[in-house]
């Protein structure tokens, strides 16, 4: 979920990629005036705007300054316009553009001699709509509370689950795919996990370890990373080496052992994703 203060209760609740690719069809196909997209980083939010608007559209980085984003919105007036991880700086310029007529009027009040410098007018119509991308968003804002119900607010939040079908279809290393694969239980946000654990492969780094290190912490992490070493052949040489790195009691590894291994109703069907190709990995 989004960091965010209080999300408006009309929030449209998005848990599949299918729900995220049609709200991002409807505003490439001028539907939709101001949509908001909303949720945690690396679930491909970006990647499915950019897919459904195509070359067609403007878009900002959300470090812009206000001034870059009326300089932009000029440049490629009644295009539509996506904003990625807006700046809050921008909110108040945002308000007029995000108006719910068709046709808006935006202005610049200020930085005369630049904007005249660069042929711009201190004010202009457009009827560009607008998509905002971001990780957090903060509702306190007064600004962000004047315009945001005049679009639609969505919250991407898939599961875990969701996210290992969608990367079946274009991950390509069955090995990584399938460790992960066998960890989705311990995961609470779903990120860039598979490609940081491809880098550390290929790296030739104890890829199995370290990708563990970014979602266990303390005594867990060790009993994980001990399960996941080639380095003990049975399971008493893993518990020896447990007690002496951290003096904690057999019972305790064999207690933290038993939450780190999935429910039978959680557990993946099988090794292989269908999706995956058999030739990949």
């Amino acid at each position: 979920m989004p960091k965010t203060e209080q999300l408006p209760e009309y929030a449209i609740r998005l848990t599949t990629f299918q729900e995220l690719e049609r709200i991002a069809k409807a505003f490439a196909s001028g539907h939709l005036n101001l949509v908001i997209v909303l949720g945690g980083p690396g679930l491909a939010k970006s990647w499915t705007l950019r897919q459904a608007v195509g070359s067609g559209a403007c878009w900002i980085e959300g470090n812009a300054s206000s001034f870059g984003i009326y300089c932009h919105l000029w440049d490629h007036r009644d295009q539509p316009l996506v904003i990625d991880d807006v700046n809050p700086n921008g909110f108040r310029l945002l308000k007029s553009l995000c108006q719910t007529e068709a046709v808006k009027t935006v202005g610049w009040h200020s930085d005369a001699p630049t904007l005249q410098k660069r042929g711009i007018p201190r004010q202009f119509t457009t009827n560009s709509q607008v998509a905002i991308i971001a990780n957090r968003w903060p509702t306190a804002n007064p600004d962000v509370a004047a315009f945001q119900d005049r679009g639609h607010v969505t919250v991407f939040d898939p599961s875990v689950w969701e996210v290992h079908r969608r990367v079946a279809t274009w991950f390509s290393d069955q090995e990584v795919f399938d460790y992960l694969g066998e960890h989705l239980h311990l995961l609470v946000q779903p990120s860039r996990h598979y490609l940081a654990a491809l880098e550390l492969k290929r790296a030739g780094l104890d890829w199995k370890g370290l990708v563990l290190s970014r979602f266990l912490t303390g005594k867990s992490l060790i009993v994980a990373q001990l399960k996941a070493s080639p380095a003990y052949s049975s399971e008493e040489e893993r518990v020896q080496a447990f007690i002496a790195g951290t003096g904690a009691s057999r019972a305790t590894y064999f207690n933290l052992a038993r939450k780190l291994q999935p429910a039978e109703s959680c557990a993946w069907p099988g090794r292989r994703h269908p999706l995956l190709p058999e030739n990949q990995g």
